[in-house]
């Protein structure tokens, strides 16, 4: 890789990284198709080169939102362990999946879950609260299903956990988002494990990336303490329908 490769990555880095913390997720999402459309890598290699970035900045993500809004210890450990042992699940079917049913179930899966959060836009539900609506407990089952998922498509599953956490447990939009990135720590770690032992990682690529991702999730993070939550909500959905979209269009 040039000096000049290497900087238009960099730069790439710094958009996902930024986008990663915006939406707490760790830029991964954008991540998968940007390097399928970019670079022509089958769905496995560009999940498993993603989380290259996608780990150190979950862990920079997560300490920012620590930071700015406390974390609970109990629920953030209950996703995690719950999150961590499942995930080694769902990488391991994941590297023995085929690339373009991989893809296309990628693709559905964004689009469903952009569409559930499109349309929480005209329910009136409970305003958000710090206090969780269900039992504690509970976080364990959705853990279970984010790390499954996450170990599956490589995302961590905060794009699962996100949505659940303000619509059925009633956090916060950034309450969710911070949790989701405690869920997504450890299980993000265990999936990258599984696709570089698969030898699904492009190490020379995701360098750069990783290193934009981290001079720049901090400025997410920032931003979305900004932002009014009705709006970073309305964001979100339209972030996952871009990404469905373009992998739609390596068809």
């Amino acid at each position: 890789m040039n000096l000049t490769d290497f900087a238009l990555n960099l730069i790439l880095g710094v958009l996902l990284g930024t986008l990663g913390g915006l939406f707490g997720i760790g830029g991964g999402l954008i991540a998968i198709p940007a390097l399928g459309v970019l670079f022509g890598l089958d769905q496995q290699l560009a999940q498993g080169t993603a989380l290259v970035m996608v780990v150190p900045n979950v862990l920079l993500a997560l300490w920012r939102y620590h930071q700015r809004n406390r974390i609970d210890l109990r629920h953030a450990l209950t996703l995690a362990f719950s999150g961590f042992l499942c995930a080694w699940l769902g990488a391991g079917w994941a590297v023995a999946v085929d690339a373009e049913q991989m893809r296309i179930a990628f693709a559905v899966f964004l689009l469903v879950l952009a569409l559930y959060n499109l349309s929480r836009m005209y329910w009136r539900p409970a305003a958000g609260s710090s206090e969780l609506r269900q039992p504690w407990p509970w976080l364990a089952a959705l853990g279970s299903a984010a790390g499954l998922l996450g170990g599956l498509f490589g995302v961590g599953g905060a794009v699962l956990a996100v949505p659940v956490l303000t619509g059925v447990f009633g956090a916060t939009q950034l309450m969710a988002q911070g949790l989701a990135l405690a869920l997504a720590a450890p299980s993000t770690a265990a999936t990258l494990v599984i696709y570089a032992w698969h030898d699904h990682v492009d190490w020379a690529l995701a360098a750069p990336l990783a290193l934009g991702g981290l001079l720049s999730i901090s400025w997410g993070v920032r931003l979305a303490h900004a932002l009014p939550e009705r709006l970073l909500r309305v964001l979100f959905a339209g972030f996952l329908l871009l990404c469905a979209l373009l992998l739609g269009l390596r068809a």
